[in-house]
């Protein structure tokens, strides 16, 4: 499946980055796991990857905007495009050595995320699309789950932790939706949650408090992989709002409005 030099770009860094970032994952659990001591490696790597990526992208596309969780954001020359990356999604499950976190890098052209890329380096699964031309995992085409019934299906969310105003709200959110669904899970990558339910592995997801980095990439490859993705407030913008609601096609009316409290 031949992607366009600018996925190709994509992917190639990617994939730089997660050698990277995988080499620095085995090393974390031979630290003296204090909060500062870890806490402190991880940035580096984060900071390390973010770079790789930054160097990958903007040699092959000088003239593009970046923005990114480490970098801030910076103006290309064309102002139509840019790039769009977290360098590491899930830095709590990094840091507790647990192997569930993803690198993400989305392509915005006039406002529109065009492709895509989510890559498990620990598990070595590559998520990618590009508008129109279907989502992958690897070799494999991916398509959303074909569950036509809450009570069968299965759901992923983030818990705001540290006291955040949001957690009522979650809270609110999964007494009205659990006792009308298989389950719900909370494994701290919001980029892996959304490739996720590209993948068919879960039905549908939602989360407030994100960043754009968070759900740039995912947004595509759910909507390429035949999933319907909106804002959680209705008119609102996913980018901008950082919350997001997404399932498969039959199941999403019935999830975003129980989600939505209506």
């Amino acid at each position: 499946m031949p992607g366009s030099a600018n996925l190709n770009v994509m992917i190639k860094a990617a994939r730089k980055a997660g050698r990277s970032l995988v080499k620095d994952f085995r090393e974390v659990e031979q630290l003296q796991v204090s909060m500062k001591g870890a806490g402190d490696f991880v940035s580096r790597a984060d900071l390390a990857a973010e770079k790789i990526i930054k160097d990958e992208l903007m040699e092959a596309r000088p003239t593009y905007g970046w923005l990114a969780e480490e970098g801030g954001a910076e103006d290309g020359k064309d102002p139509t495009r840019r790039w769009i990356v977290d360098p590491l999604d899930g830095t709590s499950n990094f840091l507790h050595g647990l192997p569930h976190w993803a690198i993400s890098i989305a392509l915005e052209h006039k406002g529109k995320i065009v492709a895509g890329v989510i890559f498990d380096a620990a598990k070595d699964e590559m998520f990618f699309a590009e508008k129109g031309e279907g989502a992958w995992l690897n070799e494999s085409r991916l398509r959303v789950s074909g569950r036509s019934k809450m009570i069968e299906s299965i759901f992923a969310t983030g818990v705001p932790f540290g006291g955040r105003v949001d957690l009522p709200a979650t809270l609110q959110d999964l007494a009205r939706l659990m006792p009308a669904c298989a389950g719900v899970r909370r494994w701290g990558a919001a980029a892996l949650d959304m490739a996720y339910v590209a993948a068919g592995r879960y039905e549908g997801f939602w989360e407030r408090g994100l960043n754009a980095w968070d759900l740039a990439a995912g947004i595509v490859i759910l909507q390429e992989a035949g999933g319907f993705v909106e804002p959680l407030a209705e008119g609102g913008d996913i980018l901008e709002d950082g919350e997001v609601v997404c399932a498969n096609e039959v199941i999403f009316e019935k999830f975003a409005r129980m989600i939505r409290g209506r």
